[in-house]
């Protein structure tokens, strides 16, 4: 039997930053992470697949400095984002936040990313061990609070904090939750991951030299069916570019009129596949002029496999952390990550390592108050679109788009929602007021679906 200060189950962004936050505090910290082989990295680490894209503010909520990032990590540097519907289509310059970062943001390569963040871990003194998994969790909370991991080869360790690091997945979360919760409420049904995911698939494409565009996000929104689901291209270097999509689990088709929507086809009996739905983008957009398949090939060496990947993306709302129990939950593990689906280092970074520092000064009852202040205008933002959107169509989409293109054109001080700049345009003080009200919804912190006081220690 092993004892550790800080135990922390999963080795990705959160993970990994807690884990420097509390061994650069003195604890001795480790984390296991169950790992999985990519064609991009020699060495098994965490499951380290999503969009890898940051906008300039998202430093700032991550709490990292970008000129301490390798340059092997950055891909390009953003000046923009298009977003594209059916009809309208609207150039995006800035964020309207303020931001330390001089660009509009920039693309990374998450494996590497991931790899970085493991080496920052261990030069403070972090132990990583990696091809580990955790079968099991008994909290024992008799005289304080104690948590005895059961490995994937019998071996038991003692902790005294918990870190649940697992990902959008949560198997070892949920477990873990369940039995703090009091009867009729559950961690396994607000997080469970085929209603409170959305899955994502990308792949690795070169793009022929004119078609390139490498400094700019592309965002197709209405063109497929299901609450925020869109497909979307990010540069990578050399040429190379990510594109890929994301969509609600378990969509109907029947639900769906298939002439609305521009990656449907009349004879569709199913929801397309995500390399069949990527196939008719590239068809849609450049199939007159160019063969997909010999003029965009998929590059070998790049994603998890074969040049593609899928995984799986964080869409609820978060949680609260039982911390009078040693546990803080952190990044997608705690439903924090993505919801309105759009990535989730920088959330997942900053929680992480809240929960390290604040373990290893034995403060963790801080936790849930230190990330709703870190993130909470984040979260809130991103919960409040995804409600106003939730049941838009094709026509909404080019709606919104048009109004968004003439608040820009209309603004002076780089902002981009502000009462001011909705009455611009037509049709944008009634979407603005739908917006506020979603986020007044949310206020004092109730985009959390679980609360500290819904635990029973």
């Amino acid at each position: 039997m092993t004892d550790v200060d800080v135990a922390i189950v999963g080795g990705g962004p959160a993970g990994s930053a807690a884990a420097r936050a509390a061994a650069e505090r003195g604890a001795n910290a480790v984390v296991y992470e169950k790992g999985v082989p990519r064609d991009d990295r020699d060495r098994i680490g965490p499951d380290s697949t999503d969009a890898a894209g940051f906008l300039d503010y998202w430093l700032e909520v991550a709490d990292l400095d970008f000129a301490d990032i390798p340059e092997d990590v950055v891909e390009q540097e953003l000046a923009d984002a298009e977003f594209i519907g059916p009809d309208e289509e609207v150039v995006v310059d800035r964020t309207g936040i303020d931001a330390d970062y001089d660009e509009f943001g920039f693309t990374f390569h998450r494996a590497k990313f991931d790899d970085w963040l493991r080496e920052r871990a261990e030069d403070a003194g972090a132990d990583y061990v990696a091809g580990t998994s955790v079968k099991a969790v008994d909290t024992d909370l008799s005289g304080g609070h104690e948590h005895t991991l059961t490995l994937g080869d019998g071996e038991e360790v003692t902790a005294e904090y918990l870190v649940l690091a697992d990902g959008p997945q949560r198997q070892v979360t949920m477990r873990v939750l369940d039995p703090l919760l009091p009867d009729g409420k559950r961690a396994s049904e607000v997080l469970s991951p085929p209603s409170a995911n959305h899955i994502a698939y990308q792949e690795y494409r070169r793009f022929p030299e004119e078609l390139f565009d490498e400094d700019t996000l592309k965002f197709w929104w209405g063109w497929m069916p299901g609450e925020t689901a869109y497909p979307w291209v990010f540069p990578n270097r050399d040429g190379v570019a990510r594109v890929g999509l994301t969509m609600p689990i378990g969509l109907d088709i029947d639900d769906f009129d298939k002439s609305e929507w521009r990656l449907l086809r009349e004879d569709d009996d199913r929801i397309p596949s995500g390399d069949e739905y990527l196939r008719r983008l590239l068809e849609e957009l450049y199939g007159d002029e160019y063969d997909v398949e010999e003029d965009f090939p998929l590059v070998d060496g790049h994603g998890k496999s074969n040049s593609t990947e899928t995984y799986a993306i964080s869409s609820t709302r978060p949680i609260e952390s039982p911390t009078e129990a040693g546990i803080a939950v952190v990044g997608g593990a705690m439903g924090a990550t993505s919801s309105f689906h759009e990535g989730g280092d920088h959330v997942a970074h900053r929680t992480g390592k809240l929960a390290g520092k604040l373990a290893a000064e034995g403060n963790l009852g801080e936790y849930n108050a230190a990330w709703h202040d870190a993130i909470g205008d984040e979260i809130r933002r991103n919960v409040a679109m995804a409600d106003v959107v939730a049941e838009f169509g094709p026509a909404d989409w080019d709606k919104t788009i048009r109004i968004t293109r003439q608040m820009l054109d209309s603004s002076d001080s780089g902002t981009i929602i502000s009462k001011s700049n909705a009455r611009s345009a037509a049709g944008g003080l009634r979407l603005y007021t739908k917006y506020k009200r979603a986020k007044f919804r949310y206020r004092k912190r109730k985009y959390a679906q679980i609360r500290e006081s819904d635990y029973s220690l």
